[in-house]
């Protein structure tokens, strides 16, 4: 059976990726999005959305909720946005026909109807930053106890982070929200840039699904997503599907090996340490009075199964088994 997902993304070049990923595959159900600032304002997130399920001709994609999150940061600050690597829309060079409409509306609250009519078999997936995700613990915990799991892409161990030397995006854009949710949060994989930075998808494969894929617009959205990667990096062998990975994780777990360990947000304003994830690797725990209580520990990925993810991508992508 399908498993039950219920997405918060803020709707950049990867996450529309996941997306797609996520209509077509058999093993993933994708019950709503939560629409949220990020990548791009919230308002152009939701006409991303839109415009990507028209593409798909299924009851089940034209009848999925979409919820419209959050629009700043818990830490007050006007988000600033990466137009550069993702577009205006999240879509790369693409428009989407509902460009410049007004998209306002007030649904957060049916988060709470999604969760209810799922309980216990829903799986939360955060691939953007965590402000909503945490609004929610902050106002129905008990609610969130219904939740079966969390999947977060986020977080930098040990290797270089992507906004500043030790930081990863989606925690730094909002590290108050990402510690609330490491707090609060039962279940809780972690997908890190220890193992999305080579979760790539080369030329060659997106060539082929442009050829015998049903989508048209991964081409366009991934080859502008890799250029920008290309010059950032003229040795990158190709596009990181940082929230493609985290969504196949729900299925997948046989793909990685993980590590559970006590995570910590560094909660700076400013400077290289803002956002930086902290495994606590010390195996005899914490000596600080406060932690006399049992320490919560999160699931880690720290490798993966290359060969196992370009199989399950490009069959699920191509609607063909790789040989």
């Amino acid at each position: 059976m399908a498993q039950k997902v219920l997405i918060f993304a803020d709707v950049g070049i990867d996450d529309t990726i996941a997306l797609i990923y996520g209509y077509m595959s058999e093993a993933i159900e994708i019950v709503g999005i939560v629409a949220d600032y990020g990548n791009i304002p919230r308002d152009n997130a939701i006409a991303n959305i839109e415009y990507v399920r028209s593409l798909f001709d299924t009851e089940e994609v034209a009848n999925l909720t979409v919820i419209s999150g959050a629009e700043i940061p818990m830490t007050s600050e006007l988000p600033e946005f990466v137009t550069e690597i993702h577009g205006e829309y999240g879509l790369g060079p693409i428009t989407p026909p509902t460009a410049g409409e007004d998209v306002t509306f007030e649904n957060f609250y049916e988060i709470i109807d999604v969760i209810e009519e799922y309980k216990n078999e829903l799986i939360i997936v955060n691939i953007g930053r965590l402000t909503s995700l945490a609004t929610m613990f902050l106002l129905y915990p008990e609610t969130m106890e219904n939740v079966k799991g969390y999947y977060i892409m986020g977080g930098a161990f040990w290797v270089p982070g992507n906004v500043t030397a030790v930081s990863e995006a989606n925690f730094h854009g909002d590290p108050v929200a990402a510690q609330i949710v490491l707090t609060y949060a039962e279940n809780v994989t972690i997908i890190p840039l220890n193992v999305t930075e080579y979760a790539i998808a080369t030329p060659e494969m997106v060539d082929y699904i442009d050829q015998v894929g049903e989508i048209d617009i991964v081409k366009p959205l991934i080859d502008y997503y890799y250029n920008f990667y290309k010059q950032r990096n003229p040795n990158t062998q190709g596009s990181p599907l940082h929230d493609v990975i985290t969504l196949m994780a729900v299925d997948r777990e046989d793909m990685f090996g993980f590590r559970e360990l006590p995570v910590h947000i560094v909660q700076a304003k400013e400077g290289t340490e803002r956002g930086q994830s902290i495994a606590d690797i010390r195996p005899f725990g914490s000596l600080e009075e406060e932690a006399e209580k049992e320490i919560k520990g999160h699931r880690i990925a720290f490798n993966f199964d290359y060969e196992k993810f370009f199989e399950d991508f490009m069959s699920v992508m191509t609607g063909r088994t790789p040989q």
